[in-house]
């Protein structure tokens, strides 16, 4: 079955209603200047909630970074004991390397002259990923957006990237069309942050009918 991941997450209910919901990860989100960045207490307590309500039982714990120092990066990593770093920006391997987590890296799927085209040159980037031994997360290209734009990309780019690598997939999802994107895509797991919120905060029935819909689909 898909996995899920709830990302963006900002409190301690929100998580916990995810983690009843069955999702498989949850992302924290340390970007600086963005609105759904937490502080390191926040990360702490969010975590330490739902350690202790499921111990070894837990999702991933997931931060989520962007071009940030790597001593910053490991020190949130280490202080809310996360097992994912998920790089949004434009990190390239040799800092892949200094990260003391898993690394899910992002991968901005940008629309070329043609559909093959995207393909090869999202295939390029995610090769370089898989080779290091880390997860591609295929999110929607926007200039001047690090991700979370809440609109979809090509999903016929995606099931043909999808038949190659494991990936995770993120970009628009929504409890309405998730289930077609699985379908579509097959993809390891899906990733949903504004597509489960209502006025720019997580919405519980949202984030219910999200996993749902994804243990449905198949």
């Amino acid at each position: 079955m898909t996995r899920f991941k709830i990302c963006g997450l900002r409190d301690v209910d929100s998580a916990l209603v995810s983690v009843d919901a069955g999702a498989a990860f949850l992302g924290l989100n340390f970007v600086r200047g963005v609105r759904r960045r937490i502080t390191l207490d926040q990360g702490r307590l969010i975590v330490s909630r739902v350690v202790n309500e499921l111990g070894k039982d837990s999702p991933g714990l997931v931060g989520l970074f962007a071009d940030q120092h790597i001593d910053e990066v490991n020190g949130i990593i280490d202080a809310c004991e996360l097992e994912y770093a998920q790089l949004c920006g434009s990190e390239k391997p040799d800092y892949w390397d200094q990260v003391r987590a898993k690394v899910i890296k992002q991968v901005k799927v940008k629309p070329l002259g043609s559909g093959q085209e995207t393909v090869d040159a999202a295939l390029a980037q995610i090769k370089g990923v898989v080779s290091c031994g880390n997860i591609p997360l295929l999110d929607t290209y926007k200039k001047g957006h690090l991700g979370g734009t809440g609109h979809a990309f090509d999903w016929d780019v995606a099931a043909q990237i999808a038949q190659e690598h494991d990936v995770v997939l993120a970009g628009g999802l929504t409890p309405d069309n998730v289930a077609t994107a699985i379908r579509q895509v097959d993809p390891w797991m899906v990733d949903v942050s504004s597509g489960v919120e209502t006025d720019g905060v997580k919405d519980h029935a949202k984030i219910r009918a999200f996993a749902e819909t994804v243990k449905s689909a198949e």
